[in-house]
């Protein structure tokens, strides 16, 4: 290949990554942890990753109240998404807003998550995060431990059996493969974003299980 040609596929290459970052809104179906959810963007789910800070994990102490307070501020709420990158697990990272909130700078100002960008530099976030800490908000109420540290201390394929808040009461990721063993079109969306059980769309388009779900 010449370098030509190098050049050209280099570039359709960040066009197409730029194309799948590009912003949008969307509605929130499901909250997975405190800085992590899922959205329905063209019909279709995608997991977006708040940018810039990092929330506990959800079988640490306060993990479970991040959860809940993103899911108070954006739960079947319509968004805006400002995609920044596309990290090593396929998700969107990315600023979200809702009105005129900031939703990630929300988080760390009620003390339910850490500042978190690359060189910690981010002066706006650390000023929110040291006012936090000051009144003792959230986490900060306690032995704060980072997200980061808390898993060095805990074994790698520990995984917490906390149900995403959006998903059915509940609900884990049992042995159902079809659509007919669902009894709702919100179990559906979960054994499909949540457990990766692909036959619940059978069509690709991102939509499971049509008789449950399509609009009326």
């Amino acid at each position: 290949m010449t370098n030509g040609l190098r050049c050209l596929a280099c570039a359709l290459l960040f066009i197409g990554g730029v194309a799948q970052a590009a912003d949008f809104s969307g509605k929130v179906i499901a909250v997975l942890d405190g800085d992590t959810l899922l959205v329905l963007r063209g019909g279709k789910p995608v997991k977006v990753r708040l940018a810039g800070i990092d929330a506990p994990e959800k079988a640490q102490p306060y993990g479970v109240a991040s959860q809940q307070s993103l899911a108070d501020l954006v739960m079947d709420k319509q968004i805006g998404v400002v995609s920044r990158a596309v990290d090593d697990y396929g998700r969107l990272v990315a600023t979200v807003s809702i009105g005129e909130i900031n939703v990630n700078h929300e988080q760390v100002r009620r003390g339910m998550a850490w500042e978190y960008s690359r060189f910690h530099n981010n002066h706006e976030v650390l000023a929110l995060q040291r006012d936090a800490q000051q009144a003792m908000r959230g986490l900060w109420a306690g032995e704060a431990i980072a997200p980061a540290q808390w898993r060095k201390q805990h074994p790698a394929g520990f995984v917490p059996q906390h149900s995403p808040i959006g998903a059915p009461d509940g609900a884990a990721c049992g042995d159902k493969t079809h659509c007919s063993e669902m009894t709702s079109c919100e179990e559906a969306r979960h054994y499909l974003a949540k457990c990766g059980v692909e036959t619940m769309d059978g069509d690709g388009d991102g939509v499971p299980c049509e008789a449950l779900c399509a609009p009326q």
